[in-house]
């Protein structure tokens, strides 16, 4: 039997889904999106790096960026449950971040979740997203927007501008 390394597992709809290896430009979306998202939510928002999130109780991505009110104290009971934006960067991973975790985030009624895709080298931005009723992973139906060089304003900082760029590695 082979271990898997701590740290490279995820729950995603009672399955434990390994992780794909960060390569450089992954995680230098990753660092580029925390600052980006640093400045534009500010003071009373903690932008959280490849943490968990509860969803519900088959599901707890750790989300590439999760942005979340309050301090980290305010999630010492548990983890948090609704973020207000999700940010996943991806690669190799691109399928299962519009697929399987955009229909997870649909379903648990998160209104921004934003794909890096380093592949197309854009930012996708789903909003308003219903996923089907009859399964976890069914599929979802966002409105979605696919931004290259122009700017983004997160729903829940709406005076806030993003520029796709800052993004993007």
């Amino acid at each position: 039997m082979r271990c898997l390394p701590a740290g490279r597992i995820e729950l995603i709809g009672g399955e434990l889904i390994v992780r794909e290896p960060q390569r450089t430009p992954h995680s230098t979306a990753i660092e580029l999106a925390l600052d980006a998202l640093q400045a534009a939510f500010g003071p009373g928002w903690r932008v959280r790096v490849q943490l968990p999130v509860a969803l519900d109780e088959e599901s707890e991505p750790e989300p590439d960026i999760a942005v979340v009110p309050g301090s980290p104290r305010d999630y010492l009971p548990s983890h948090p449950s609704n973020p207000v934006l999700i940010l996943e960067a991806a690669e190799s991973s691109l399928a299962l971040d519009r697929e399987i975790k955009g229909s997870l985030y649909a379903r648990a009624q998160t209104v921004d979740y934003w794909i890096v895709n380093l592949v197309d080298h854009v930012l996708e931005v789903y909003r308003d997203s219903e996923a089907a009723p009859a399964s976890l992973m069914a599929g979802a139906t966002p409105r979605t927007r696919r931004c290259g060089g122009d700017v983004v304003t997160p729903l829940a900082a709406p005076r806030s501008l993003v520029a796709v760029a800052d993004l993007l590695p």
